[in-house]
C-alpha cells in the first residue's frame, strides 16, 4: 500500500487533471486560446512532476535503488513488478512531454498538447490506480 507522501501526491494529480478538463470544458478548440493552452501545459507538466516524485518516492520506500532519470523511476517499478508495462512506458513518454514544456516551451507543439488532454490523461489515473494498489 502507498504511503501517506504518494497518496498526497496522487491526490494532487488527479486535481491538476481535474483542473485540464475544467479548462478545455469538453471543446478542444479551446487550446486555440493561449491563456487556456497555458493553464492546460502548466497542469500537465505538475501531472508529470508528480507522477515522478511519487514513483521515486515508491523506489526509495522500497529500497529499489536509485533511478539514473526521472523515467528510470518507471522502469525499476516496472522491473519490480509494481508497474505494468501498459503505465510505465506512457509515463516514461510523458517525462519527455514534461521536458519540453519545461525547456523549451516555445516549440512545444499545440497538436501535442491536444494528443496528451485527448488521449493520454487516463495514463495518469492508471499510474495512480497502480501505486494505489501496490
Amino acid at each position: 500500500m502507498a504511503d501517506d507522501v504518494v497518496v498526497q501526491k496522487l491526490a494532487s494529480i488527479d486535481r491538476c487533471l481535474a483542473s485540464v478538463r475544467r479548462y478545455v470544458a469538453g471543446d478542444l478548440g479551446r487550446l486555440a486560446d493561449s491563456m487556456v493552452l497555458d493553464a492546460v501545459v502548466l497542469n500537465i507538466q505538475r501531472a508529470c512532476e508528480l507522477a515522478i516524485d511519487a514513483a521515486c518516492r515508491e523506489v526509495s520506500r522500497r529500497g529499489l535503488g536509485v533511478p539514473a532519470d526521472s523515467g528510470d523511476a518507471f522502469t525499476i517499478l516496472e522491473r519490480e513488478g509494481i508497474l505494468s508495462a501498459v503505465v510505465a512506458e506512457p509515463m516514461r513518454r510523458m517525462v519527455g512531454f514534461r521536458n519540453v514544456a519545461v525547456h523549451e516551451y516555445r516549440r512545444l507543439d499545440p497538436d501535442i498538447v491536444r494528443t496528451v488532454v485527448e488521449r493520454r490523461l487516463g495514463d495518469f489515473e492508471a499510474l495512480c490506480r497502480e501505486l494505489l494498489a501496490a
